[in-house]
């Protein structure tokens, strides 16, 4: 069977060959967040179902397509949708797409995700850059033997999420009004929600917010040498917060009511962290 860099070339080279778009920014768009994608210019859509090797999204919220087009005059290649540990795939097919961002060029990703808040200032609907994450998930995309070509066995994460980009997210924020927060996102399996003990535990070892997607993906993002931003939206507060209970339904009902805000702060970033990188 071909080994990980040849099935991602392999899916990256069909990604090329449908469009004359040579992006080097990416963006990941989570649960009732791909909105974005919808308003590109210039978009080639290819369904996750069209990409050799390429897994495929059960998540609801999650269209599963990839879209190549242009945020203004920034060309990005969108994930709409991811896939998940908790559906049944492996860390390496959770990762897959980010090696293949990794072989079309991309130079920076810009991860999104629907989390739920652990720290009390914040409320329903926030959007907090994430300065650090906690992999609780029990897996890791870079265990077994390494793969040079994708990079380094033992990739440093002090700043796995790039200090220069949430300085430019936070600039932005405040430029467009929206309450300033940055904080700690714990990534677990899932697909059950938290227990208020274990939300407390989270709470006492750091974390601020709680997820099941992210952390993986930025791993195998800074071990192919891309840079990474990543924020999330706070589509309810985590078990034990506030006293009820917890349901999709409220993280896709979030999302399309913060999705205009959520938008406008991704499109101001965009032109800068590609400044920034050309």
């Amino acid at each position: 069977m071909p080994d990980q860099f040849t099935l991602a070339d392999s899916a990256a080279q069909l990604i090329l060959n449908r469009t004359a778009l040579r992006p080097q920014i990416a963006l990941v768009l989570g649960s009732g967040l791909g909105g974005l994608a919808d308003s590109l210019a210039d978009a080639t859509r290819i369904p996750y179902a069209d990409i050799p090797s390429f897994p495929r999204s059960t998540a609801i919220g999650h269209a599963g397509q990839r879209v190549i087009g242009n945020a203004g005059n920034v060309a990005v290649a969108a994930m709409q949708g991811r896939v998940h540990l908790y559906e049944g795939y492996s860390v390496q097919e959770v990762t897959f797409p980010i090696r293949v961002f990794a072989r079309i060029g991309i130079r920076a990703v810009i991860l999104t995700n629907a989390a739920g808040g652990i720290d009390r200032s914040y409320s329903q609907g926030a959007l907090v850059v994430i300065r650090d994450h906690i992999n609780l998930q029990g897996a890791n995309p870079l265990v077994g033997p390494n793969d040079d070509r994708f990079g380094l066995r033992f990739p440093d994460m002090t700043h796995a999420y790039a200090r220069e980009y949430r300085a430019i997210a936070r600039e932005e924020v405040a430029r467009l009004g929206i309450p300033q927060h940055e904080g700690v996102y714990a990534g677990l399996l899932g697909p059950s929600y938290e227990t208020p003990a274990e939300i407390e535990y989270l709470r006492r070892i750091g974390a601020d917010l709680v997820g099941m997607s992210t952390v993986a993906e930025v791993i195998a993002a800074r071990h192919a040498g891309i840079k990474v931003l990543a924020i999330s939206c706070v589509t309810n507060m985590a078990a034990g917060i506030l006293d009820q209970p917890l349901s999709h339904l409220e993280v896709m009902e979030t999302g399309e009511r913060v999705k205009t805000t959520f938008e406008a702060l991704l499109r101001a970033v965009l032109p800068r962290i590609e400044q920034l990188e050309s």
